[in-house]
């Protein structure tokens, strides 16, 4: 097995073009394109078909591609954190966070990441739990901001903070706020939950089924701003993280709707993938993640 052959492959693949691949590799178009004659031979099938425009994949190029694009995700991930460790001023960061704890949480310490180290290039993306579970393992991210709990043998958890999930509602529903509420009459409203994907939407279902409740939402939404959006309008009771909507209760904006059962807290942690060394960058922010949750959270 020639490994060159391979990476040949690989960025004719990726760039859909031979040209492209061999500036990209440093070698001549006519090296590219016997790489590849010679890998045809080998594997006993054509991997490339021909167009005006360049090439493209045949169907065993493609099941090809398909697994090669994970493994040179990772050998250029631990390119770059070897790169990132002999200068933590330099390199970058891929972070993985929901929508929601990317605003609510974890702006104000990327604001003090960047302050701290200006030269490293952060990228964040935003995919719920399960999604970004599935770049780590993919390697096409470093570390992953998620709701807990979570459990999967490949990776590394470290938690950073609790939240307590509520039920808040506007003006319409404001006389339910007035006393605890058993759960059974509360779930009678319409009710406004994250979509079943989510891992927030799931730890609330295993509440609903630890007190024998069902529940049949009224909307289905994708992210906790909209919760918050469609319960100021009435449209019913949202389950969201109450520390993320504390001044809009305050400011009488949101009612508070207390079960008499109730909702165990939860945490937000860090998770990584462990046989995948963490880069210096990575490390510093988990580090800042973690001292401002202990000493100003």
């Amino acid at each position: 097995m020639n490994l060159e052959f391979y990476k040949t492959f690989y960025y004719v693949a990726k760039y859909e073009n031979i040209s492209k691949a061999a500036e990209h590799l440093y070698i001549t178009q006519p090296a590219v394109s016997r790489a590849i004659k010679q890998l045809e031979d080998e594997l006993g099938c054509a991997l490339f078909l021909r167009t005006p425009k360049g090439v493209r994949l045949t169907q065993e190029g493609e099941i090809l591609y398909t697994h090669l694009h994970q493994a040179f995700n990772f050998i250029e991930t631990a390119e770059k954190k070897i790169d990132s460790v002999k200068n933590v001023q330099s390199g970058e960061i891929r972070v993985g966070v929901s929508d929601t704890l990317c605003k609510y949480y974890l702006v104000p310490y990327l604001k003090l990441f960047n302050t701290l180290y200006p030269a490293i290039k952060v990228h964040v993306t935003c995919p719920n739990t399960p999604g970004i579970i599935s770049l780590l393992k993919q390697g096409s991210i470093d570390i992953g901001i998620i709701n807990m709990p979570y459990t999967d043998d490949r990776l590394n958890y470290k938690s950073l903070l609790e939240v307590q999930d509520c039920f808040v509602a506007g003006q319409k529903f404001k006389h339910l706020s007035y006393k605890l509420q058993p759960l059974n009459e509360i779930v009678k409203y319409p009710m406004l939950l994250l979509e079943q994907s989510s891992n927030s939407r799931q730890y609330i279902d295993q509440y609903f089924l630890a007190h024998s409740t069902l529940v049949k939402p009224a909307f289905e939404l994708g992210n906790m701003d909209l919760l918050v959006h469609f319960a100021k309008f009435d449209f019913g009771i949202a389950c969201v993280i109450k520390n993320f909507v504390e001044d809009d209760i305050q400011q009488g904006a949101l009612y508070e709707i207390k079960p008499i059962e109730k909702i165990p807290p939860r945490t937000i942690g860090v998770a990584w993938l462990k046989d995948m060394p963490l880069s210096a960058a990575a490390i510093k922010l988990i580090d800042i993640l973690d001292y401002q949750v202990t000493s100003d959270i």
